[in-house]
């Protein structure tokens, strides 16, 4: 029988998640190889620790959301496999000007508001709505600037646009209405709900690789992907100033959209096929992540949630780090910017940063920045994506091969072509184990067939 040799091009949570569920499904041998360009696994998940004390925080741009409120989560259960201990998080407050003096006619205008997004979408809907393909809904057309125009307060339109500006990661304009209403039901716990992994998000890619049986390469940057004669994948990377090529049965691409342009896709049908694919899919959306180490929890006496929403810069989530890693000793607020707010300011040093998201917190809060220690700065261009799935959503199948025809063998992995999240990159490496554990059987009792016919 056939071993059947698979490259995956990324090391980030599509190829990790896509590497070990290909363990478990496979039914025939098989080897692969992670091709990594940095020296390290993860992505875009990342739990650092800072310099002047022993206190962890989240640097990556990416949570965890728990849909099992409505139905059967695949995240959430993977995070158990892996013996993963969780927390919840929750946060309600949402910080802007004028808020708490709102007139009765502003009250009806939100509750007005959220009606009508709970009438459009049910919860039940909101968790099946990733996987339908077509234009499904009028909404899909129409954009998020256009929903929130509906919202005649200005107070009220400002609420909801920073309630989830930092989820959006984008401009209402730069989406359409569904994605935005998505985001604005996420904050509803009929619907989902945020949890952390005690110890740091990190664990789980780290879990990941510790089960995964895989050659890994690491800093081998992708230069090339092309067909070879008899069918396979050659995959040309650098490695330091060294030139190395690598042949594949399969291949799975598990970059952000982003990248994509990076790699020379070779003969003219691939380079057609991934330049149309990148083209459907790119909405860049920037994060900005902005963390700082304080003696003290000076907040909590009038915020103690995990995170809260502040008007600040369009709309910003300020996550309260040191409630979910289990520090004792200091205080840690992390602010997390998105959308133009967040590639505008990242051109600014890090000293610059630091002093606008002091000068964002609310006057009850300004004496806490007398108890400042230390600063970490992140940035997250292009990230994520504006409008996952794309427009209109493609069936599985077209979103996963983008060359159907010469290249059937090479995929892409990644949570663009589902919601932005971790749970979206779970299910679109599933999707692709399942392919190809199925695929690799199918091709291998093929060719037993031919073997005992001979």
């Amino acid at each position: 029988m056939n071993c059947w040799n698979v490259g995956i091009i990324g090391g980030g949570p599509g190829g990790l998640m896509t590497a070990y569920l290909l363990q478990k499904y496979a039914t025939v041998p098989f080897r692969a190889t992670i091709l990594e360009a940095s020296s390290r696994l993860g992505g875009k998940i990342i739990t650092n620790q800072f310099a002047a004390a022993p206190v962890m925080y989240e640097a990556g741009a990416a949570e965890l959301y728990d849909y099992s409120v409505v139905g059967p989560d695949p995240l959430r259960a993977l995070v158990a496999e892996l013996g993963l201990p969780t927390t919840p998080m929750d946060g309600n407050k949402v910080i802007t000007a004028g808020a708490d003096e709102w007139e009765p006619h502003a009250v009806e205008a939100l509750e007005q508001f959220d009606r009508r997004a709970r009438e459009w979408m049910s919860p039940w809907q909101f968790y099946d709505s990733d996987w339908t393909a077509g234009e499904c809904d009028p909404l899909d057309r129409q954009s998020f600037q256009s929903v929130l125009a509906e919202i005649l307060d200005d107070t009220v339109r400002r609420y909801v646009q920073t309630m989830i500006h930092s989820d959006l990661a984008t401009e209402p304009h730069l989406t359409n209405a569904t994605y935005g209403l998505q985001n604005y039901l996420m904050n509803d716990p009929a619907y989902m709900r945020l949890y952390t992994i005690d110890g740091g998000i990190e664990r789980l890619p780290q879990e990941l690789a510790r089960r995964i049986d895989a050659e890994v390469l690491f800093d081998h940057r992708v230069r090339r992907v092309e067909r070879t004669p008899d069918g396979c994948v050659r995959v040309s990377s650098r490695h330091g100033n060294k030139p190395v090529e690598r042949e594949f049965d399969f291949v799975v691409v598990a970059l952000p959209n982003h990248l994509l342009p990076t790699i020379e896709w070779g003969g003219d049908a691939l380079a057609d096929a991934m330049r149309r694919h990148h083209a459907h899919y790119n909405y860049p959306a920037h994060y900005l992540r902005i963390t700082i180490l304080f003696e003290c929890p000076f907040w909590r006496k009038h915020i103690n949630e995990s995170y809260f929403m502040l008007d600040a810069f369009d709309g910003c989530c300020v996550y309260d780090e040191s409630s979910r890693n289990g520090n004792d000793t200091h205080g840690v607020l992390g602010w997390l910017l998105g959308g133009d707010a967040a590639a505008r300011l990242s051109r600014l040093s890090d000293n610059e940063l630091v002093a606008m998201m002091l000068d964002s917190l609310p006057s009850y809060l300004q004496h806490g920045r007398t108890e400042f220690v230390e600063a970490k700065i992140h940035r997250w261009a292009s990230a994520v994506n504006g409008m996952p799935s794309g427009y209109p959503t493609r069936s599985l199948d077209t979103r996963h091969v983008p060359e159907p025809t010469r290249h059937p063998n090479l995929l892409v992995v990644g949570d663009y072509l589902f919601d932005s999240t971790l749970n979206g990159v779970l299910d679109s490496a599933d999707f692709a184990a399942e392919w190809l554990a199925a695929e690799m059987g199918h091709r291998a009792n093929r060719s037993e067939r031919r073997t005992k016919t001979r």
